[in-house]
């Protein structure tokens, strides 16, 4: 691979076009365009979660709370509107904070200070998914622990952490609570992402992808509805940590659960959250 310096001009050439489709196809160019590239991509991010949180979360809620009402979730676990209103503003008040994290990871990128690859022919199809299975086994690795430590850390737990586990009951839990952190919270959660970028050699858009793909993921996590798809770390699992505190603190699977002795699987423990 390269000497990733040599591929800052692909790097800024990507960035640029990401946000020419996002800015300009929402937004008039007289009031994104004398921006500093670093807002522009702030803006291009800040939009993206919005629509990723809106869209995900009003659809999903319309097709379990409306559409299939009481066929995943009993209808007397299904949260008020209160409640999930009162997500929404939680995160509305974290998201511009969220969004700093992807556009520094763009940033550092771009200045060749991390292992970044901007092209899949620069190292190859099998390099790639060897690089992406390495990447996603150190991200769930580390927010399986940062999560952790945020319950065991107790200072950490009661200003930061406590935030997103006032919803700790199915009829308080929904997909508005993915987002719903103290935004350091959130923040440190997804930071395994960029630590991942100056370790692994990482593409770039991938990358990218994969942080916006957390958004989706913790919707679909917050659902209470068992997917029972091992090894994914479906609602089911989510929801005892919600209600134990004290169990599956994983992400994408149970994998590190399984291995540090926290899993606890719902459907040998159905009836017994307490």
């Amino acid at each position: 691979m390269e000497d990733p310096i040599a591929y800052q001009p692909l790097f800024v050439e990507d960035t640029d076009f990401y946000n020419r489709i996002l800015l300009g196809s929402l937004l008039p160019q007289w009031l994104w365009a004398p921006l500093p590239r670093f807002c522009q991509t702030w803006l291009r991010n800040y939009i993206g979660g919005l629509l990723l949180y809106f869209v995900s979360g009003f659809l999903w809620c319309f097709y379990i709370y409306y559409w299939k009402r009481n066929v995943y979730v009993p209808k007397d676990t299904i949260p008020t509107r209160k409640a999930m209103f009162l997500q929404i503003v939680v995160a509305m008040k974290a998201m511009p904070w969220y969004c700093l994290l992807p556009t520094l990871s763009e940033y550092i990128t771009e200045h060749g200070w991390t292992r970044c690859y901007p092209r899949l022919n620069d190292v190859g199809l099998l390099a790639y998914l060897v690089y992406l299975g390495i990447y996603l086994a150190f991200v769930e690795f580390g927010i399986y622990w940062m999560h952790r430590e945020l319950h065991d850390i107790k200072p950490l737990y009661k200003y930061l952490h406590a935030t997103h586990h006032i919803y700790n009951k199915q009829n308080t839990l929904s997909p508005f609570a993915g987002l719903a952190f103290h935004p350091l919270d959130g923040i440190l959660q997804a930071i395994p992402h960029s630590i991942a970028l100056f370790i692994i050699p990482t593409h770039f858009t991938t990358h990218l992808a994969l942080l916006f793909i957390e958004g989706v993921w913790t919707t679909n996590i917050h659902d209470c509805i068992h997917g029972n798809l091992w090894p994914v770390m479906g609602a089911g699992y989510h929801t005892i940590h919600h209600t134990t505190y004290r169990h599956n603190y994983g992400h994408f699977t149970i994998w590190m659960d399984w291995m540090f002795g926290t899993l606890r699987d719902p459907t040998m423990d159905e009836g017994k959250l307490n």
